[in-house]
């Protein structure tokens, strides 16, 4: 009989938890076919999300839970739980319920009859989200798809059903700087999506700011492309054939005895080609900085405790 685990990042869920273990046990009942195993993720919360994954050990044998010893991040957790399962097939869904747990069934069905290697949700709308919210996240896939060259669309999550196979190439890919939308498309591999409704948190409060997602963004532009690097050297190239040309030219009026006037104009053409030259910098600060963690080579995540493993 086949398995499937379902992986659950968990970050201060505690009002949400016993709504998405209900939800979720009562939906993968009606899979006749495979067995379950629930496999919960603590990110280090700060609340009684432990003790609530605890009790689900006590009450039911098919959940597992890891503990991190502090807060690591979802991409952390997405990675224990696909290092720590052992089913024939994969889950990541969240835990606010925003994913809905009867399409598990559906998935399934999709990856065991139609040749799929995965099934995933794509979120039809953002019914409930604000304009601002929409509107960057909308442009920033789109920037993603340019910048990266991966098939990244609006509205494609983390909410995916996947074989062993590409699970396997995912944990290959071992690095500290984790982006897994980028290396859902990196890896490959024949991917059905299944449309669904966006839905409000069924409990508790989003963890994302604007300013993480923000961070999130960048995380994912700097691990799959250097196109940033291009894009500075080819402004700087520019900038420097403009700033020539305007040498040349004041150069020409002071030999032909021409007042250059007020100094307000050079000054403030230094003060922006400056800014230009320090935002490049970071640029390429920002990829020195990640090469700089990954041969630190430090653990992508550190387990605190365990329980029905």
């Amino acid at each position: 009989m086949d398995k499937i685990s379902i992986i659950v990042p968990c970050y201060n869920e505690e009002k949400v938890l016993p709504l998405f273990y209900a939800e979720t046990a009562k939906a993968v009942a009606d899979i006749n076919d495979a067995e379950c195993e629930f496999l919960f993720i603590d990110d280090g919360s700060s609340d009684h999300t432990p003790e609530i994954l605890q009790s689900l050990t006590f009450r039911d044998k098919r959940c597992r839970y890891l503990s991190f010893s502090r807060n690591f991040g979802k991409e952390a957790a997405m990675y224990a739980g696909l290092q720590n399962a052992t089913g024939d097939y994969c889950v990541l869904m969240d835990a606010d319920l925003q994913h809905p747990p009867a399409l598990l069934k559906e998935m399934y069905r999709v990856l065991k009859t139609e040749g799929y290697d995965c099934c995933a949700g794509f979120r039809e709308d953002r019914t409930g989200e604000g304009y601002l919210r929409n509107f960057l996240s909308r442009s920033f896939y789109r920037l993603c798809e340019r910048l990266c060259d991966l098939k990244m669309q609006d509205g494609a999550g983390d909410f995916r059903m996947m074989k062993r196979a590409m699970v396997d190439s995912i944990l290959s890919c071992r690095e500290y700087n984790r982006y897994m939308k980028g290396l859902f498309s990196f890896v490959g591999f024949d991917t059905k999506w299944i449309p669904f409704h966006n839905t409000p948190r069924a409990a508790g409060e989003t963890k994302w700011s604007f300013l993480s997602l923000f961070r999130y963004a960048m995380d994912g532009i700097f691990s799959f492309s250097t196109m940033p690097v291009t894009l500075a050297g080819i402004t700087g190239g520019l900038f420097f054939t403009v700033s020539a040309l305007m040498g040349i030219a004041l150069l020409i009026l002071l030999l032909l005895h021409h007042t250059i006037g007020s100094l307000a104009p050079i000054v403030c053409l230094i003060l922006f080609l400056n800014s230009i030259q320090l935002l490049f910098i970071s640029v390429l600060g920002q990829y020195i900085s990640k090469d700089y963690m990954e041969n630190k080579n430090r653990p992508i995540y550190i387990v605190k405790r365990t329980g029905g493993f």
